[in-house]
């Protein structure tokens, strides 16, 4: 992959305030692969007697991962936006568990990529949430 094109994805990701505020991290970012973590936060808590992070907050990781692994595509020209997300959430994260999801650009137009991503906590074998999208693909 292009050193330069994960260097341009990361540092974007990097800079969008609300990754910044829900703590995402890229472990992982080239040739239309990311991966993000987010730590467990009691800020994000969406059911305060289970204590499970917020579909939202999971939603947000899903969509900023996603645009990642466009970015990182060998195919992609410049940035990109959301053009659908569907998100089947699969069951509640374990509290107090970092959630990491992991997103994979598996096609490429001239004007839209497809993709797909999983989320887990620490069980690798039992998903959170798995999604499909579509993003633009922009300068083309």
């Amino acid at each position: 992959m292009n050193a330069d094109k994960a260097r341009i994805a990361r540092q974007f990701i990097e800079t969008i305030p609300h990754s910044r505020a829900l703590g995402m991290q890229i472990t992982e970012i080239g040739d239309g692969v990311a991966e993000i973590t987010m730590p467990y936060d009691e800020r994000f808590i969406g059911d305060p007697e289970t204590r499970v992070i917020h579909g939202g907050a999971v939603s947000a990781l899903m969509d900023t991962c996603g645009g990642a692994a466009v970015m990182s595509h060998p195919q992609s020209p410049a940035g990109t936006a959301t053009i659908d997300l569907r998100i089947d959430y699969m069951r509640g994260a374990t509290p107090g568990q970092a959630i990491t999801a992991r997103a994979e650009c598996y096609h490429i137009t001239r004007s839209v990529a497809f993709v797909r991503a999983q989320a887990f906590d620490d069980d690798r074998d039992r998903p959170v949430a798995t999604a499909s999208g579509a993003f633009t693909v922009e300068g083309s």
